[in-house]
């Protein structure tokens, strides 16, 4: 801030001039310009070579997909064989070790009890598994 000092200075003593002195904004901008100048072509300085030319596929993991199936009577399949609720925890413990981890897709009857459901998700809960999901058939349009 720079105040005015001279003959007119008794006729408007609070009179202030507001200026933005850009010298220094100026200064520090030529001196990036001349650090990047500089430093640019170091960065990209590489030695030449000739890269051989293949193509590589990644091999993906899928994860194990586990099939379980409730049917209207609580009753638990494992695919097509039926399984105890303490044979489906020793089973989920020993697919949950495997790298990734399992998808479990849960096929439950429609009129079977919430509870039959809850339980093998439980059963999924308790053996580290959180990939679950539920297999429905889309709605019939008439």
């Amino acid at each position: 801030m720079a105040m005015v000092i001279g003959p007119g200075a008794g006729r408007d003593e609070d009179a202030v001039l507001a200026s933005i002195n850009t010298t220094p904004l100026v200064d520090v901008m030529l001196v990036l310009l001349i650090i990047f100048l500089i430093t640019i072509p170091v960065v990209i300085h590489t030695v030449p070579v000739q890269l051989p030319k293949e193509a590589s596929q990644p091999t993906p993991t899928e994860p194990q997909t586990i099939h379980l199936s409730v049917d209207r009577n609580g009753t638990v399949y494992w695919d097509q064989a039926i399984v105890s609720m303490a044979q489906l925890r020793a089973r989920l413990s020993v697919s949950a070790r495997n790298k990734p981890l399992p998808v479990v897709q849960i096929r439950g009857d429609s009129r079977t009890r919430y509870e039959a459901i809850g339980r093998v998700m439980l059963a999924c809960q308790q053996a580290g598994i959180g990939r679950v999901g539920f297999v429905t058939e889309p709605p019939v349009q008439h």
